[in-house]
């Protein structure tokens, strides 16, 4: 302002002018912004015209979201959460995004503006109202994609199943009242059991790793725990390997809270059926959930206590990628949600060991006098002693393992573990256990009907045999199936009826009479009348003798698995295993201690820097671009790579797996490790290797995994 006439200078009043026409320009913008946008004369919806949509791609770049309009008449149902379809890979003509195909989606977030500088493509459709995808679902997600190296979009596939319009018609039961506090009951046997559940029914968070006690209760145990957390005003997930377990905690789950209070999630019960129940969950018309694998990502609202059931399983590990492994991912959902954290079984894995070893969580177990009261006698057998008499001798047992049998007839059941289903067995030098292999191809031998050898690849006949490490020309079952066995045995005892329980048939429970049931690993069938009277536990250098790092800890887990339907010592029940007394493992079965033996491993892996101590991931595919890959990658400054190494090929004759290379291809595998605390460096470095060489289109794809249980 001039100070001698009060009128503003000249210099002034053109600032001042122009500041004036700024104010007005950014008010005329924000006016603009808030009309209603069009797309081809299609009316924008007013307040949030942008929706991110997470695009049903799992390719490793194009792991982010993509923004789409929302036209106005899609306004209400276009919410975070619900399941649409929009046009994807869409080119761009006139400033317009067109074509594209049509793919699903979810919206995940409303945005008054985005980045994006063009015209945004509209969603095309709003397939259902329901929101699914919840934002704890989706931190979920995106926290176990991080992990394991994998992609949104392939872990969104896992955790929430295909859409069933039938069922999202139908509502959902109002949810019920809290049950009652549930009575310790046989949680009373294990010393801090019974505050355990104490500390669930107030809304504590606690962790344990429990060691159960050998028998049928641990169903019960696990429903009481479920019921526990119910009772405090909170959900629970309980995780089992398969089916069977599944129906069996279910029955004593809704014997303790009633019906209305919990669902069961497996396969069997139908797609749509399934659905309708996921869908309970995720309105909160139930807070319990009892299921198989996929279980682990359900919504479960307020959640406070998630327990796993024998995490050694290998059914626990999804084979669809990014492969995550059940025990992780419910870990991550304890700490997220603040919730309870339970790790059961018969067993013990050397993850649950280092899980009590770090103080994360604590040890549930019984007292010594309580094991030995509930474990049967276990004894030993070589399998090169020699049988004494006929009868032995034409069942392939020694003479102690068929005592056994024979006593164990006379008081009910006996079952009989072998390490493989199937009939055709594989043959192996009788003296050094060599596999017996063609010598054109190195495809493994087998015996014909008329006992005659020949390859199972090629189809060649082999008359005259010898092994090729010690000369021998003898063979020997290497692995006999089980319904190789159960013939043998049933000429062996004519008079008692012979059961088997496999791939194709498995039974759920036997009568309590005396019978022989011939099963595979993980396919026993629960004996009426207070378990087994004996087991026989066959081949059990074969199981130790895999050319796996977890060999000697699955070995246990299976014979564990079988012998602890076997009754009590007090009821004279009796367990046999045909393998070397001296092995670790063995011994571990006779002290029944799986415990110390998962201790003693974690120690020695510590020593050579073996999961779980270290991170480790594995590198598959061709050789050029397993190098390619890692010279690459911005691996954290301390890895270790090892390899690559070829990989063995598929049996021709063998259904493809997933991982398996294509027909035809000779792929390598390099492993990568890191100290504890780099694991997730290392699954960024590697996830953003791949994207960058899909992107620059530079080779073929490979393979990545995190935590692989394969190792050699």
């Amino acid at each position: 302002m001039s100070r001698e006439n009060g009128r503003p200078e000249a210099g002034a009043a053109g600032a001042g002018e122009q500041l004036a026409l700024i104010r007005e320009a950014v008010r005329e913008t924000k006016a603009e912004r808030a009309k209603p946008r069009t797309w081809r004369g299609a009316e924008l919806a007013a307040g949030l015209p942008v929706a991110r949509v997470l695009v049903d791609k799992g390719l490793v770049h194009l792991d982010r979201y993509f923004d789409y309009a929302v036209p106005a008449a899609m306004d209400a149902e276009a919410q975070p959460g619900v399941r649409v379809r929009v046009r994807f890979g869409a080119g761009e003509k006139g400033g317009r995004r067109e074509g594209g195909k049509l793919v699903s989606g979810y919206i995940v977030e409303r945005a008054a503006e985005s980045d994006y500088r063009g015209v945004l493509a509209p969603i095309a459709q709003v397939l259902s109202s329901e929101r699914v995808l919840t934002p704890e679902l989706l931190g979920l997600c995106r926290a176990v994609a991080d992990r394991y190296a994998g992609t949104l979009a392939d872990v969104v596939q896992l955790a929430v199943p295909p859409r069933r319009a039938r069922a999202e018609a139908k509502p959902s039961p109002a949810p019920l009242p809290p049950n009652a506090p549930p009575e310790p009951g046989s949680w009373e046997r294990y010393g801090a059991g019974p505050g355990f559940l104490a500390a669930l029914t107030r809304g504590d968070a606690p962790r344990a790793v429990w060691t159960a006690l050998p028998g049928a209760t641990w169903p019960g145990e696990l429903a009481r725990a479920a019921a526990a957390a119910l009772a405090g005003g909170r959900g629970a997930l309980v995780v089992v390997p398969d089916g069977r377990a599944a129906a069996r905690v279910d029955a004593a789950l809704g014997e303790l809270i009633g019906e209305g209070r919990h669902v069961l999630l497996t396969a069997d019960a139908g797609p749509e059926e399934r659905y309708r129940r996921w869908l309970a969950v995720s309105r909160g018309a139930v807070r319990a959930v009892v299921g198989t694998r996929a279980a682990m990502f359900a919504p479960v609202a307020d959640l406070g206590l998630v327990a796993l059931w024998d995490d050694g399983d290998a059914s626990h590990s999804d084979p669809h990628a990014p492969q995550p492994h059940a025990r992780e991912v419910l870990i991550q959902r304890s700490v997220n949600e603040r919730a309870g954290f339970l790790l059961g079984g018969l067993s013990c894995t050397v993850e649950a060991a280092q899980l009590v070893e770090t103080g994360w969580a604590r040890p549930l177990a019984a007292e010594r006098e309580q094991v030995r009261a509930a474990a049967p006698l276990v004894r030993t057998v070589g399998d090169g002693d020699e049988a004494r008499d006929a009868a032995a001798r034409a069942a392939r047992l020694p003479s102690m393992a068929w005592q056994v049998v024979r006593e164990g007839l006379k008081h009910g059941p006996v079952l009989v573990q072998v390490p493989r289903r199937g009939y055709a067995p594989r043959l192996a030098c009788e003296r050094c256990r060599t596999p017996a292999r063609c010598r054109a191809c190195a495809g493994p031998l087998e015996s014909q009907e008329a006992g005659e050898l020949a390859c199972a690849w090629c189809g060649r006949p082999e008359p005259d045999w010898h092994c090729a490490e010690c000369g021998g020309a003898r063979l020997r079952a290497q692995i006999v199936g089980a319904r190789r066995t159960a013939e043998e045995l049933g000429r062996v005892f004519p008079s008692v009826p012979v059961r088997t329980s496999g791939r194709d048939h498995v039974l759920v429970t036997v009568p309590g009479a005396p019978a022989l049931v011939v099963s595979t690993p993980g396919a026993e069938p629960v004996a009426e009348d207070g378990g087994y009277a004996a087991a026989l536990l066959l081949d059990g250098w074969a199981l130790l003798g895999r050319p796996d790092l977890r060999a000697g800890e699955e070995a246990l887990r299976r014979w564990l698995g079988a012998a602890a339907l076997v009754r009590g010592q007090a009821e004279g029940g009796t367990v046999a295993v045909i393998a070397e007394p001296t092995l670790r493992p063995v011994q571990a079965l006779v002290r029944w201690d799986p415990v110390g033996h998962a201790v003693r491993e974690l120690a020695e892996r510590a020593e050579l820097g073996f999961p779980p101590v270290s991170r480790m991931a594995s590198v598959a595919g061709r050789a050029e671009d397993v190098v390619e890959l890692l010279r690459d990658a911005e691996l954290p400054a301390e890895a270790e790579v090892l390899g690559p190494v070829p990989l063995p090929v598929p049996d021709p004759g063998r259904p493809r797996r997933p991982g398996d290379p294509p027909p035809g291809e000779q792929w390598e595998r390099a492993l990568v490790r890191v100290r504890p605390g780099q694991g997730a460096a290392l699954a960024a470095a590697l996830k953003a290797a791949r994207a960058a060489r899909l992107v620059k289109r530079e080779g073929e794809a490979v393979r990545v995994r995190i935590d692989p249980p394969d190792l050699g």
